[in-house]
Parts: structure tokens; C-alpha cells; sequence
């Protein structure tokens, strides 16, 4: 079927945590103005309705009438589903046995931290890099250890030399990979995986990849998880339909653990953990019958990428944003319009009234002056907000 993407589905005055004035923009303290005039693109959530048979399945939970504790175990077509999907579009196959259900990457990136390392260790991470691995690390009373990507004109890389380095001198015993990057939108080659592999390998150091954003590659551009590259004494990888299909507020993620030693170490750890019947349905429906949708967003997303990055040059010179390779995320670079973060801060947020996420968020040393814009809504949401800032930055960018 076809699926519509251009709706404008109101969010407001609902529970969504993204659209809802005075919710975790202020907690968080991104904005100090949200409002219903707000155009809120901060966070990876999309402003598009899941696919039908998502919707369909979730239908008959509702219509069975009893929500009471729900498991796997005896639901085969759980994780059937889920080695379906890896194996017909990713040519990963996943052993049904290595498949913990989780609520959230982050949970699951927080209960693998304190299963694989000890207080006052240290953690690896690339920043600029997702500002949850920071704070799970600095919880659970780890060393955070970075380190940098090497930036080529806004294309990241990894500096192999310098993680090895790092590697040995900070008694790092865990590396925390976000993979596609978020949010330099790199997409790592299996030869990146590899490399980095080897390394972690050779010095006894733990590899959790965080794959969640695994099924939004550019067009031309294929995925390869850590799975295929590392070896299983030494990978856990964390994916889910949560950023896949839309589906944060079911709390449905799954953690991939083929050794058996490892993956008892992290059920020990998490403890009982029940996914909702929705969640089981959710993800039993979207990885069977998914496809079509997640190839059509893809193909969206592809169109939205290419508008925005010919009016930013046209518009926005002095901004620089580079081509993802993957994710629905956009890395902008103001620093060139020569104002101070602060005054890059008040035309977006306060003048233009659109939240984006500062940079500094995903590199306290070095993001400021870049602003995180997560693209998943319709093409008028996404061009009414670019023209509002535009119309802020004029006067910068003759």
C-alpha cells in the first residue's frame, strides 16, 4: 500500500513528550520558550503514523480486552519475526536464543554498562556522540574516556590510533559504539567494524553497539552490524522498533547476545523485565510485515534530506551540513555566521520559536555552535521551520 507522509498529524495537547509545551525541553533545559507555536524537531521521534499492520495488531490487544503480564517464552513468533527481518534485509542471522527484550536502547545501554565493567572504569566513547552514553556512564560511576572523531569538513572518522592509545591508558574495559552515528549520521563500513574490532579484541575491551537507527540508510548506502564483524565473546548489540517503526512509547527493544556466558551475565543483571502485549504485538507485526513502510519512509526521508540541503545553500550559506549516510538526523554547523552560541541560541529557539538540541549536549567541549535537527515530519513542517530561521540569520549571511 501506499502510505501518506505529508499529513500534519496535531501532537499537541497529547501525551507526546516532543510536541507538549513546558515538557522535557525545560526539564532538559534546551528552550526556555515552548508553546503551540513551537516547531519542536529535537528530538528522534517522527511525526509520521506506524504501519498499518502495527496498527491493525495493536487493534486486537485493545479488542481482546486483558493486559495483564506478558512474556515470550512461549511465543515463538517473537523472535521469529525479529531474525526474519535481520536476516532478509540486514544478511545477519540471529540465533533465536540470543534475543533479550528490553524497554529502551538506553536501559539497555545502562544495564550493559554495569554487567560488563566495574565503578571507575572507563568507558570508550567518539564524541561528538549521543549525550545518553555520557550519562549512563557518569551514573553508574564510570570514567568517561573520548575518543574524538576526526572531522573532514563535517565527514567523521574514527581515529584508530588514538582509541587504542586511550585504549590502554585509561583502563578502558567497555567501548560504547553508536552505530549508524548519531549524530554525525556516518553509516561505519565493515572495514571501520573491523579495524575497530581487532583493536578491542587484542586489548580485552567490550564492544555494546547501539543500532537502533540501523534501518535509515541513505539511499545507495548499506548497514553492517557489529554482529558480522566482531566476534561474540566480545559484542552485544542493541536495536529495536522503537526508532524503526515509530514505536517509542511501547518501550520495545531487544538486545542481541550470542554468547551464552555474556548473555547470562546481562538477564542476571536486568532482572525480570516484561514486555508490555503491545509491545509484543508491535514487534511481532512490524518485522513481518514492515517492509514495504520502512522502505517508503526511507525514500521520504531521501526526498526531505535533498530539499533541505539545497535551501540551506541557497538560504543558509553559512551553515554547513553535511549528507547524512544514515539516521533521520542532521548535524548543523552555525559557527560560520559569527555569532556567539548564545546569539546562534536566541534567533533559533526564542525569535524563530524552533527547538532544535544544542551540540554541546553530544560534545561539552567542542559543540557549541551546532545544533542537532531530527527531520522525521512532514515536508511542510520541516520547510516552515528552515524558512523561520532563514528569515533569523539574513542579515549573517551575505
Amino acid at each position: 500500500m501506499k502510505y501518506d507522509f505529508d499529513t500534519v498529524i496535531d501532537r499537541h495537547h497529547t501525551s507526546s513528550l516532543k510536541w507538549c509545551p513546558g515538557s522535557m525541553v525545560r526539564e532538559m533545559g534546551i528552550a526556555e520558550r515552548f508553546d503551540d507555536d513551537t516547531i519542536a524537531l529535537f528530538t528522534a521521534d517522527m511525526d509520521f503514523r506506524c504501519p498499518k499492520p502495527i496498527i491493525e495488531a495493536l487493534k486486537k490487544v485493545v479488542e481482546h480486552g486483558i493486559f495483564g503480564y506478558s512474556g515470550t517464552a512461549g511465543l515463538p513468533e517473537y523472535n521469529q519475526a525479529i531474525c526474519r527481518w535481520f536476516r532478509d534485509r540486514h544478511d545477519w542471522e540471529i540465533h533465536p536464543e540470543s534475543i533479550i527484550s528490553c524497554n529502551t536502547a538506553t536501559e539497555a545501554l545502562d544495564i550493559a554498562i554495569r554487567t560488563y565493567s566495574r565503578e571507575g572504569e572507563g568507558i570508550l566513547i567518539t564524541r561528538p556522540v549521543y549525550g545518553p552514553f555520557t550519562t549512563a556512564i557518569l551514573k553508574n560511576h564510570r570514567r568517561v574516556v573520548n575518543s574524538r572523531l576526526i572531522s573532514d569538513d563535517g565527514y567523521y572518522r574514527m581515529d584508530f590510533a588514538d582509541i587504542e592509545k586511550k585504549i590502554k591508558e585509561e583502563n578502558v574495559t567497555v567501548f560504547a559504539l553508536c552505530s549508524p552515528h548519531n549524530p554525525g549520521g556516518r553509516v561505519w563500513s565493515a572495514e571501520e567494524l573491523k579495524r575497530l574490532a581487532e583493536i578491542c579484541e587484542r586489548n580485552g575491551v567490550l564492544i555494546i553497539s547501539d543500532e537502533v537507527h540501523c534501518e535509515f540508510t541513505r539511499k545507495g548506502v548499506s548497514f553492517v552490524t557489529m554482529a558480522k564483524v566482531g566476534k561474540p565473546e566480545n559484542t552485544v548489540v542493541v536495536t529495536g522498533i522503537n526508532k524503526s517503526f515509530n514505536c517509542a512509547g511501547l518501550s520495545a527493544a531487544h538486545v542481541m547476545i550470542e554468547n551464552e556466558r555474556l548473555r547470562r551475565r546481562f538477564e542476571k543483571e536486568q532482572g525480570m523485565s516484561l514486555p508490555s502485549p503491545f509491545a509484543i504485538a508491535a514487534v511481532i507485526a512490524g518485522y513481518m510485515e514492515g517492509d514495504e513502510w520502512m522502505d517508503q519512509v526511507n525514500t521520504y526521508i531521501d526526498g526531505t534530506i535533498d530539499w533541505v540541503l539545497e535551501y540551506v545553500k541557497e538560504n543558509l550559506p553559512k551553515v554547513k551540513i553535511r549528507r547524512p549516510e544514515g539516521t533521520y538526523i542532521l548535524w548543523a554547523d552555525f559557527r560560520g555566521t559569527g555569532l556567539s552560541p548564545g546569539e546562534i541560541h536566541d534567533r533559533i529557539y526564542n525569535r524563530a520559536n524552533v527547538c532544535l538540541e544544542p551540540g554541546t549536549g553530544y560534545d561539552p567541549e567542542q559543540g557549541s555552535g551546532f545544533e542537532r535537527i531530527c527531520i522525521p515530519a512532514p515536508r511542510a513542517v520541516i520547510k516552515e521551520a528552515f524558512e523561520r530561521i532563514a528569515r533569523e540569520f539574513r542579515d549573517c549571511m551575505a
